[in-house]
């Protein structure tokens, strides 16, 4: 049995993989600084646009050797 892989994550999967509420979420989705789409009546986002916003964040620390 193979793992799926998921193309879009629902906002509940969002909110673990960032570790901010609901709230938060719609907040940056409507601030347009995270892509999201409709499904019907569910907001999805697509994968590569959450590994794009993650990838978006200011670093802390030292920057790496």
């Amino acid at each position: 049995m193979q793992i799926p892989i998921h193309r879009a994550h629902s906002i509940p999967e969002v909110m673990l993989a960032v570790g901010v509420c609901r709230d938060a979420i719609y907040k940056l989705i409507n601030e347009g600084r995270l892509p999201a789409r409709k499904v019907g009546r569910r907001t999805v986002v697509l994968a590569s646009d959450l590994q794009a916003f993650l990838e978006s964040l200011p670093t802390i620390g030292r920057p790496a050797a």
